[in-house]
């Protein structure tokens, strides 16, 4: 029987009963609505690298998308029109869209997942979202089982969230349309928006730099992280960043020390990170008119409250990760549970020494965090 710990990058969870593998758009509109007809727990699977599972058995359906296809739309000389199926790899999309000459994806490179869960989490990384270039989605609704295109302002898509990820939107992402820039004869990317990137190339923001090469930096700092899956790094068996960077207002931010990261955002008071629902942990300050906001680093917050890289519990097989505070991994035979309980002592002591309690970035299943 298949089990979430093959699937998963974190290699936890336990067996699935009702496994349904689709390697094409067609075969999986009419595998969904079939399954869609019999029972209302099912759930879509891309690559498992933003999911953490429990250890019992999964009884629902899983839908495991392994869809791949990527087509040239539309060119208009300024832009270019991609679409890729849902199951396809991003990192490779991400490469394949370089070699073929057009930019705007670079420095989301090396992040893993599929191009149908890109839009899910509105993945970004080094001052660039997905949200940037998306045109539309490909969307078989539920429980209808219509197929509709579904535009990118109808997805509500902000800070690692869409209305794919809180529920308001139902259903399965079967491909996606990206808008993207042609490059010139120079091969520049697009001007860097990470002072953290600018400063690996020796560039200033706003600055370009050839496409190949922001491609390379950028998969090399993410695997100084840990944050390209690699059988050689142990590091990577994980599920990225685990926790959101939580983004208060300037007052509370300004009660930490200088040296704290920290980045003046655009007001946003949906954007606060608040309590789990259902927990009880205290909610952070309320916002005043006028506030501005501020991101918080979440891994520098752990290290502060006294985590430090590659800490475990006593006798668990998960830790975090040495090269990241931000990581929880596995370093081997950890159950789902195991993982879960770090991430709560995680959440507990960071809360008490910051007022701050983090919230979980992965999608988590059969697990209470």
């Amino acid at each position: 029987m298949t089990s979430f710990a093959e699937l998963t990058t974190m290699r936890v969870g336990g067996v699935i009963e009702n496994y349904h593998p689709f390697t094409s758009t067609k075969a999986l509109v009419a595998g969904a609505k079939k399954i869609w007809a019999a029972s209302d727990d099912w759930m879509a699977l891309g690559s498992g690298s933003n999911l953490v599972v429990g250890d019992q058995p999964y009884v629902g359906d899983v839908l495991h998308i392994k869809t791949r296809g990527v087509t040239v739309k539309k060119a208009t000389g300024k832009k270019v029109e991609i679409h890729a199926e849902a199951g396809e790899d991003w990192d490779n999309f991400v490469a394949h869209t370089i070699a073929q000459g057009v930019r705007g994806l670079e420095a989301l490179s090396g992040i893993p997942g599929t191009v149908g869960a890109c839009v899910i989490q509105n993945i970004g990384a080094y001052g660039s979202d997905v949200s940037e270039t998306i045109v539309s989605i490909d969307f078989l609704e539920y429980p209808s089982g219509n197929r509709r295109t579904v535009m990118a302002d109808e997805l509500a898509l902000g800070l690692r969230t869409s209305a794919l990820k809180t529920g308001d939107l139902r259903g399965i992402v079967l491909g996606v349309t990206f808008s993207l820039e042609p490059v010139d004869q120079s091969r520049e990317s697009s001007p860097l928006a990470s002072e953290q990137l600018a400063t690996a190339l020796g560039l200033s923001l706003g600055d370009r730099a050839p496409i190949d090469v922001a491609r390379d930096t950028v998969l090399r700092v993410r695997a100084s992280k840990g944050m390209v899956l690699s059988p050689d790094d142990p590091d990577s068996v994980s599920s990225g960043s685990f926790f959101l960077n939580p983004i208060v207002p300037e007052r509370v931010a300004v009660s930490f020390s200088p040296e704290a990261p920290r980045w003046l955002m655009e007001p946003e008071p949906e954007a606060v990170v608040v309590p789990l629902d259902g927990s009880d942990v205290p909610a952070p300050p309320p916002m005043a008119e006028g506030d501005v906001m501020v991101k918080l680093s979440a891994a520098w917050l752990i290290e502060y409250s006294g985590l430090h890289k590659g800490f475990s519990l006593p006798g668990s097989g998960a830790a975090l990760s040495s090269k990241h505070a931000l990581a929880i991994v596995n370093t081997g035979g950890a159950s789902g549970e195991d993982v879960a309980e770090l991430a709560r002592y995680i959440v507990t002591t960071v809360g008490n020494a910051t007022g701050i309690y983090l919230v979980p970035e992965p999608n988590i299943v059969g697990l209470e965090i």
